[in-house]
């Protein structure tokens, strides 16, 4: 069965739900989270979406993301999302949120309104082999680094949050994941 996605107007009001590859076909706007996990050394958990994935298949990403369920709270989709593709509960603030609009691979278009959340984890994540190919622990600058020379190998949606966002405020998003 077709996950469900959560069309939004552009202050993230709920209006009705859609097929989730209708709307990335439409380019529809729709409630998404991005999840950024961190440990207690700042170092980002980044995911590489499995081949299977109809659209940014193998690229390196945030740590999660996802779309919550019509009557899910984004906070417990998030949650939820988490488990599945990481294998780990650990809790989540939300910092921020944004809407982005991006063509992504496959003549598809991602228009979200983005919640974005921060947590602490120790430890390795148990990937779910079906959603994600690997991961791996990275330091900030470093990765920044990498993301300018090589952005054909990172989402869309990740690169776009790491400019959106300046280094302060990224900094402030480490902190909150410890408290």
């Amino acid at each position: 069965m077709e996950e469900m996605l959560i069309l939004v107007d552009d202050k993230d009001n709920p209006i009705r739900s859609e097929g989730k590859l209708s709307v990335h076909q439409q380019g529809l706007l729709h409630r998404a989270f991005s999840i950024f996990i961190f440990d207690n050394k700042g170092r980002w958990l980044l995911q590489q979406r499995a081949f299977s994935k109809y659209h940014s298949a193998g690229l390196w990403t945030n740590s999660c993301c996802g779309h919550p369920r019509w009557g899910e709270a984004t906070d417990a989709a998030a949650q939820r999302r988490l488990q599945e593709e990481m294998g780990f509960c650990t809790p989540l603030k939300k910092v921020s949120s944004f809407t982005y609009h991006a063509e992504v691979p496959g003549n598809l278009t991602e228009y979200e309104f983005d919640h974005i959340y921060v947590g602490l984890f120790e430890g390795e994540p148990d990937i779910n082999p079906d959603e994600v190919e690997n991961s791996r622990w990275i330091d900030v600058i470093p990765l920044l680094h990498e993301v300018e020379l090589h952005p054909e190998k990172f989402t869309t949606w990740f690169r776009l949050i790491i400019k959106s966002f300046d280094t302060n405020e990224i900094t402030r998003w480490e902190k909150l994941a410890s408290r």
